[in-house]
């Protein structure tokens, strides 16, 4: 019994390790990484520049 957990548990890993290099793997990774920080990083100054208009008024 614990063989066929083995085996289950390889063929399991090799499924996602092809299925995470045809989504694009680490190269793409990075990339989206970094354009997904840059937009939080604009939209948290957008709302800190609208908080500081909103106590000014």
């Amino acid at each position: 019994m614990n063989i066929l957990n083995f085996i289950i548990a390889i063929i399991a890993l090799i499924v996602a390790i092809i299925a995470f290099q045809r989504t694009g793997g680490i190269k793409d990774l990075k990339k989206n990484t970094a354009e997904l920080l840059a937009k939080a990083e604009k939209k948290m100054r957008e709302e800190t520049t609208l908080v500081e208009e909103d106590k000014k008024e």
